[in-house]
């Protein structure tokens, strides 16, 4: 079938289009084909092309080593879907062939860069009636990420979040244009932080002030706002330094980060010490932030049907919009892939994976 996919790690031009990928088949009885109709890039998909993560996704791989060849190539990347599903695992009962579904298939599955892809019953959800596949294969993944920071991780919910003041640093990203507007919906005071030429994208999405880092000293312009309940940082580096500073104190407020060391301590140091590096460094944040009162927590990507069931339903009422920066056919996915690098995008990069040009 046609794919795009790499037989090495590197810059863009390790990308290849195949017409001769392996067809994918159902080997667990909870598994669904989808012939993908539409795919999205996220920074995750820049990352392992570079092969950021490789040692602790070959290990979910492949646990036992139990394949011949030590190899995970050739890798197809993408990890958003938007399409049909097209056969179903024996004991898949809500799902039938015909069903227009999306789901974010994990970073060790083979991606959605191809013309058919493998899920699990449990990975996918009915499609937003509302949205085209192009516009619905912009958000799973940035939603379900968005979702276990704020829900899962962070304890933000439609009945606790009313009034709340939450700060999102980094808002003009994929992750950060679905977060502004889950907890504009659930009631909450959002402040976003982006650059000048996003605020009016900002303002259109819900956000009710919103600070250009460009324009100044960020963390003097946040330190005159009254304190936050809860944020959400997408850009890492310098600003965990200073940004757990505008929480309430001894409040319940919580500082959620998705910039964690997790996959490159596991590259650098190997599994084993990569996991322990990880951990040691999580608790001893964990534990001088609560000594200050404030809660210090990471957040990961992970795939759930019934989250997206949730996040549907707030599409489907109106509440989350798709915020699209531009429109790939296909045979342009390494352009995609530059568009993505080159940054500064609003919202996402989508693939027509089924457009003939």
């Amino acid at each position: 079938m046609p794919s795009w996919v790499i037989d090495r790690y590197g810059r863009n031009d390790v990308l290849r289009f195949t017409r001769d990928m392996v067809f994918p088949i159902i080997h667990f009885p909870n598994e669904v084909i989808i012939k993908v109709h539409a795919a999205s890039l996220n920074p995750i998909d820049l990352s392992m092309r570079s092969g950021y993560g490789a040692t602790a996704l070959n290990m979910k791989r492949d646990p036992l080593k139990l394949k011949s060849m030590d190899t995970e190539f050739p890798l197809t990347l993408g990890r958003d879907v938007s399409g049909i599903i097209m056969e179903c695992g024996l004991s898949v009962s809500y799902f039938k062939p015909g069903d227009e579904v999306w789901a974010a298939i994990p970073p060790w599955k083979q991606g959605t860069l191809s013309e058919f892809v493998v899920a699990s019953g449990n990975e996918v959800s009915f499609k937003p009636k509302c949205l085209s596949h192009t516009e619905a294969a912009s958000l799973p993944y940035v939603g379900l990420t968005a979702w276990s920071a704020v829900n899962q991780v962070g304890g933000l919910n439609r009945s606790n979040c009313s009034g709340k003041r939450v700060l999102i640093l980094g808002a003009s990203g994929g992750v950060g244009t679905f977060a502004v507007q889950l907890v504009k919906a659930w009631g909450a005071h959002v402040t976003a932080v982006c650059s000048h030429d996003a605020s009016t994208l900002m303002k259109k999405l819900g956000a009710d002030d919103v600070i250009d880092y460009r324009s100044g000293n960020l963390e003097e312009q946040l330190k005159t706002l009254p304190l936050f309940d809860f944020i959400l940082d997408n850009v890492g580096g310098s600003t965990e330094k200073w940004a757990l500073d505008l929480l309430k104190k001894w409040s319940g407020a919580t500082y959620v980060t998705l910039v964690t060391p997790f996959l490159i301590n596991m590259d650098k140091l190997g599994v084993a010490d990569g996991m322990l590096q990880t951990g040691v460094t999580v608790g001893s944040k964990t534990l001088k932030h609560l000594f200050k009162g404030v809660h210090y927590r990471w957040a990961f990507f992970m795939a759930s049907g019934p989250s997206l069931d949730e996040i549907a339903e707030l599409v489907d009422s109106g509440k989350i919009q798709p915020v699209i920066d531009q429109v790939f056919p296909f045979s342009e996915v390494p352009k995609a892939f530059l568009k993505l690098e080159g940054g500064h995008a609003r919202g996402k990069t989508v693939i027509d994976v089924i457009s003939k040009k």
